[in-house]
Formats: structure tokens, sequence, C-alpha cells
């Protein structure tokens, strides 16, 4: 095998982090669920599920990574050979999320280009939040498999732009990663001075930092925010193991990992000012959507249009807001597959840029499906089902193989091994891994499934063979993953092959 990737510095390693948790999440998801619950008592339930659970799990995955030198499967397994599917499971559930992130990056980019069409839209906010469905030609539901030209087009950009930053590893990322963490924070302070300088923007921000206390009383509100965490943090998606795997034996894992969750939160809250801000100064703060796809594709680009009177401006503006979305969308991009990658090459002994070129190859292929016109339907089926059931089963079973099957304490050395003015604390990590986090996580999975069965009788809201084949076929092979990776290593076993050995060893 080759000699093993590693970051070229400190910085570019937070650098890659804080580029793989911030992304399109931040930009639409956090301001829409804000929006949903009363603003700013999302966002302190937000902060705090950040600093008990989001910043511990990140530790964890971290550490285990640095100490074993492994992807995620093979960092579950260092922790105990049985906890190797749970590895898999999540590098599964990642390969996933990608062949979908990837037709989202797509879309991004095409709408950078469509942008310009709201120089002549002045006023017209039902011109300008019809130009998304024009341009992919959706049907809105699982029917119709053509390929509009401009998608396709702009998938192809798309993957190509991922495999260009991933070509050769951590050497790539860190070269990649030096521009695109800091051109969306400046896009974003951009449309936040334009926000903020519009006469409704007061009520906006209002809006998103003054806390609604009845708001505590609905348990969505709490689930929102700490699924948001989780989904924001890269956490349980393969990535931060991968990432992890590639620190030198000096990295500050305490420290840093505080720096990455920080800045993934003030990016968030930036993202909000953006949102509320704008949406206020054009009179339509009650229509932010939860729904990313939807604030991001069709209601605000009404709003952009309603900005100014001159139509130059606004389509410039909107030209920003969508390059924004690419520089977040990109590092989310190609973390992901690093972290299948990694979880592959280390698993079979490959060579890790030909197992990332296959990756990249196969992902695609799979992403022409949510290409098609029936793609935006099949997007929001597995979206569903790899978010709000997969990934929180995964973060339930880390806990619990960390926290009951392992010594936490030893990973809680790993994390506080260089450090010197911060120490993480015992009772935050450890109680966090063992207690709060699983307990959550399992809450929110419980509340998932009674709100699927109780409340929509069962029912996401397409075709039941499509929920069975992009629901709950996806989610059963995401969770086999790991026994089929052993059924092929048992086979390639009898032609000679040896696996590695993964052994915690104390120091």
């Amino acid at each position: 095998m080759e000699k093993r990737d590693s970051w070229s510095s400190r910085a570019v390693f937070i650098l890659a982090a804080v580029g793989s948790a911030v992304g399109l999440g931040n930009a639409w998801r956090f301001p829409g669920l804000a929006a949903k619950h009363g603003g700013g008592t999302f966002l302190m339930v937000y902060l705090i599920a950040m600093f008990v659970m989001g910043i511990p799990l990140l530790m964890m995955e971290i550490a285990i990574a640095r100490k074993l030198q492994k992807g995620a499967a093979e960092s579950m397994r260092g922790i105990n050979k049985k906890c190797e599917p749970i590895g898999w499971a999540a590098t599964a559930n990642a390969f996933v999320i990608v062949t979908y992130y990837a037709v989202v990056f797509a879309w991004v980019l095409m709408m950078v280009v469509y942008a310009l069409k709201f120089a002549n839209m002045t006023g017209d906010a039902a011109a300008a939040s019809n130009v998304f469905a024009e341009a992919t030609k959706t049907s809105w539901d699982v029917t119709g498999y053509s390929i509009p030209i401009p998608v396709i087009l702009a998938l192809i950009v798309a993957w190509a732009a991922i495999y260009y930053c991933i070509r050769n590893g951590a050497h790539s990322v860190g070269k990649v990663v030096k521009y695109t963490v800091f051109l969306p924070v400046i896009f974003l302070i951009m449309m936040a001075i334009k926000g903020c300088s519009m006469s409704g923007a007061g009520e906006g921000l209002k809006m998103l930092f003054v806390p609604k206390l009845d708001a505590l009383k609905d348990p969505s509100l709490w689930i929102d925010a700490i699924g948001q965490v989780f989904y924001s943090l890269s956490i349980m998606m393969a990535i931060m193991f991968a990432y992890g795997s590639y620190l030198h034996d000096s990295a500050n894992i305490a420290v840093d990992a505080i720096v990455i969750a920080v800045s993934d939160a003030a990016v968030s809250i930036l993202s909000g000012i953006v949102m509320f801000s704008t949406m206020g100064g054009v009179g339509m703060l009650d229509n932010i959507s939860s729904s990313g796809i939807a604030t991001a594709f069709i209601i605000y680009p009404s709003a952009i249009v309603n900005l100014t009177t001159v139509g130059w401006f606004n389509a410039a503006f909107g030209v920003i807001f969508y390059l924004m979305l690419v520089t977040l969308a990109v590092d989310s991009a190609f973390s992901i597959v690093e972290g299948v990658s990694a979880s592959v090459a280390d698993k079979f002994q490959l060579n890790p840029r030909k197992v990332t070129r296959g990756v990249c190859l196969i992902a695609a292929v799979i992403s022409l499906l949510y290409a098609t016109r029936a793609g935006l339907a099949w997007l929001d089926i597995v979206d569903n089902w790899t978010n709000m059931f997969n990934l929180i089963l995964i973060g339930v079973l880390e806990c619990i193989a960390v926290g009951w099957l392992f010594d936490t304490r030893k990973v809680l050395k790993e994390v506080n091994r260089n450090t010197k003015n911060f120490k993480m604390p015992a009772f935050w990590f450890i109680t966090s891994i063992k207690f709060i986090s699983p307990i959550a996580l399992a809450g929110l999975f419980t509340w998932n499934l009674y709100d699927l069965f109780a409340n929509k009788q069962g029912h996401y809201g397409y075709a039941l063979w499509a929920e069975i084949a992009g629901g709950w076929a996806v989610s059963v092979l995401v969770f086999a993953s790991g026994f089929i990776v052993k059924l092929i290593v048992n086979a390639r076993k009898k032609k000679g092959f040896v696996e590695n050995e993964v052994i915690w060893n104390e120091d």
C-alpha cells in the first residue's frame, strides 16, 4: 500500500473540516428551521445541542481515526470487531447521499447562469419562482425520466469539479479549501450588508434572534435543532473519520474540533442573517420554508427580483447568491466522496486514487436518476430516509459502540493528547457519548417513525412503490452493507487476501 496521505498543516485540516461541515444545510436548512420554530428559540436550542452533543461526537470521530489511521469502517473495527458494520453503514449512507448531493450541486451551478434572467423580471415574483422548474422540467413526482440538456451539462461540470478537488487525496483537498472555505463567507457578508441595509431588515433580524419561549413546548423544535447539529457537522457520514485519519500525531483535536464547530455555527447564523434580513426587506418573512430546495430555488428568487427596481443589480445579487451556494456545495460534496473512498481503500488495501475515480464514476451514473424530470421527487424520498432514519440510527450505534463496547476514557485521552491550555472535560465528553447523545438520537429516531406512521399513515407523499424502492430498500442496503462486505472479504480470503490488523495500542 502507498504511504497514507496527511494534511500539510493544521490550518489545512481545519479548513478542510470546516469546508465539509459548512454546506448547503447551513445556507438554507438552518434559516428555514429557525423560521419554523420561532427564530431565536431555535437558535438557542441549536447552540445548546451543538456544545452538549455535536462537539463531543466530532471529537470522538476525529480522535479514533487519528489514533488508528483508518477510515470509518476500519476505525470502528479497531474499536471492536463486531462494530465494523456500523462504519460500513455510515460509508454506504454517505455514498447514497453524494449521488443526489451532486445533482443539487449541479442545479446550483445551473442557477448561477439562469440568475441572469432575473434582470428582466423586476417585481415579477411568479416568473422568478418558475425559473428553476422550467430549467429542470421537473414533474414534481416520480414520473418522467428524460434529462434536460442544461441539467446534464451542469452535472458533468459538478462531477468534474468534485473529482478534480480530491484527485490527489489530502494534497489536492488542501490546495482547494484555501479558497473555497473563505469565498462563501465573503459572499455571505456581501449579501448580509445588502440585506441589513433594507428598510424591513429589522423585523427579520428580530424574528431570527429574539426567542419565543412558548416554542420550547413543541417537541419538534428540539428534534429539528438536534438534527440540524448532526446534519451540519458532517458527523456519522464517514467524513470526519477519513479527515481525522490524515492527521499528524501532534494535532490538537480538543481545540481544533471546537474551532470547526464554532465556525460551522457562525456560518449558519450568518446565513440566517442574510435570509431573514433579505426576506424582511422585501416583506416575505412568512415565505421562508424549512425545505431547502424550495427556499433556494423557488422562494428566494422571488425575493431577489423584488430587491430593487434595477434589474441588473437584482441579477448580480442572484449570481452572487448562487455562487455562494456553489462554494458551499463543492467542499461538502468532495468530502463525502473522500469518506467513502477512504473506507474502501483501507479495507481492501487498494490504491486510494483509483478507488476515488471508481467511486466518482459509479456515483455519477446513479446520480443520473436525480437529473431526470422525476429527480426532484426521488431526491426528496431518498434524502428523507438517509437523513431522518439512517443517519440518526448510525449515530445511536456509534455512541453505543464507543460508549459501551469500548473504553470511552481511551478516546478522551486521545482527544486531549496534545492540548495544554484547554482539555476536554471528562464529564462533558463521557456523559455526552454514553448517555445524552444516544438517548437524544434514539428519541429523534423514534419520533420520526411515529410521525411517519401515526401522522402520515406510513406515506411520505409519493407512490408506495417509490417510497419502498427509494426509502426502505435503500435503508436495508445501507445497514446490510457491512455484512455484504464481509461476504466479499471471505470470498477474497480464499484467493489469498489477508485483512489488515487494526488494534488500539496504548502509548
